[in-house]
C-alpha cells in the first residue's frame, strides 16, 4: 500500500471520528483520495454490522417530524443496543431525519427505500451513509422497527425517561402544543382506540351483560338495568376511548371536549412503546 502522510491521516481521522489505525490503512488502499477511503470504511463497517446483526436492539427512540405548518408528519422507531447510544446527538439527530425524509416523501415503503433518500442534515449523504457512519464511530448494531406517515397537519411526543414511547396524531386545527398536549395524554393513560367506532362491538356486548348481570344481582328491576348499564359503559369508554378519557390538565372534561374548544378534531394517532409489537 502507498504511504501516506501523518497530517493527511490526523486531517481524515478528525473528519471521519474512525480510529487512527483504521483511517490509516483506508487512505493507503485509496491511495490518498478520502472520497474512496470513506466508501472502504463504510464497506469494512457493513460487513461488520452484517456479522453483528443478531444482537439485541433493546434500546433507541422515536424519531419525529410533525407540526401545523407542515404537509405530513412521521414517527420512526430507530433502535440501539445501550441506553448512552439512545441519548447520543448524532443517534437523536439520524432518528429525527428519518422521520423527516419519511413525511417529505410519501412513496417510502420499506427501510431500504428510506435509508437510500437524502439526508436532510448531511448534504451529499444519503440516511444508509449516516448511519455506516455512526455504526463505525460507534460500533453499536441500529435497527429501524416500525415507521408510519401522515399527511396534512400532527402532533407529536417522544417519552424518552422509563418506558420509551412515541405517539404522532393527526389533527386538523388547534396549535402545536395543544397537539403535543393530547399526544401526552396518549402516552399516560394508554387509550385502546380513538372513539367509540373503533372498540371491537363484542367486547362493548360483552361488557353490557357483565353489567346487566351485576345489576340483576344487586336486585335492581328489569326496567331501569338497561339506563344503568348505559351509564357504567361510561366508565368503560372512559378507560379505553381516547375522545371519552378524563382530559389530564382539567379532569372535568373529557379529551373531545379539550379539542372542540380549542377548535382542534382529532382525526387519528398512533401510540408505540420501544420494541412492542
Amino acid at each position: 500500500m502507498p504511504e501516506v502522510t501523518a497530517e493527511a491521516v490526523k486531517k481524515f481521522r478528525e473528519k471521519t471520528g474512525l480510529p487512527l489505525m483504521d483511517c490509516k490503512a483506508a487512505l493507503a488502499e485509496a491511495s490518498g483520495d478520502e472520497e474512496k477511503a470513506i466508501e472502504i470504511l463504510r464497506k469494512k463497517g457493513q460487513a461488520i454490522s452484517a456479522k453483528r446483526g443478531d444482537r439485541e436492539t433493546a434500546f433507541g427512540r422515536f424519531g419525529l417530524w410533525c407540526g401545523s405548518d407542515k404537509s405530513a408528519g412521521a414517527i420512526v422507531e430507530f433502535k440501539c443496543e445501550s441506553a448512552p447510544v439512545a441519548a447520543n446527538e448524532e443517534f437523536i439527530q439520524l432518528a429525527n431525519d428519518l422521520a423527516r425524509a419519511l413525511a417529505e416523501n410519501r412513496q417510502v415503503q420499506t427501510v431500504e427505500q428510506l435509508l437510500a433518500l437524502p439526508s436532510p442534515s448531511k448534504p451529499g449523504k444519503s440516511l444508509g451513509d449516516v448511519k455506516d457512519d455512526l455504526f463505525n464511530r460507534i460500533r453499536e448494531v441500529f435497527n429501524i422497527g416500525r415507521f408510519t406517515r401522515f399527511e396534512g397537519s400532527t402532533g407529536g411526543y417522544s417519552h424518552n425517561s422509563g418506558t420509551v414511547a412515541g405517539v404522532l396524531v393527526s389533527v386538523e386545527g388547534g396549535t402545536d402544543d395543544l397537539a403535543k398536549d393530547v399526544c401526552m395524554q396518549i402516552v399516560a393513560m394508554r387509550p385502546a382506540a380513538l372513539s367509540r367506532d373503533e372498540i371491537d362491538p363484542a367486547l362493548v356486548s360483552k361488557e353490557r351483560e357483565i353489567l346487566s348481570e351485576a345489576a340483576r344481582k344487586e336486585g335492581k328491576p328489569e326496567n331501569i338495568i338497561e339506563k344503568m348499564v348505559e351509564g357504567r359503559l361510561r366508565n368503560f369508554f372512559a378507560e379505553r376511548v381516547l375522545l371519552d378519557q378524563p382530559y389530564v390538565k382539567d379532569d372535568k372534561k373529557t379529551v373531545g371536549q379539550f379539542a372542540k374548544e380549542n377548535g382542534m378534531t382529532i382525526k387519528k394517532y398512533v401510540h408505540w412503546v420501544l420494541g412492542e409489537k
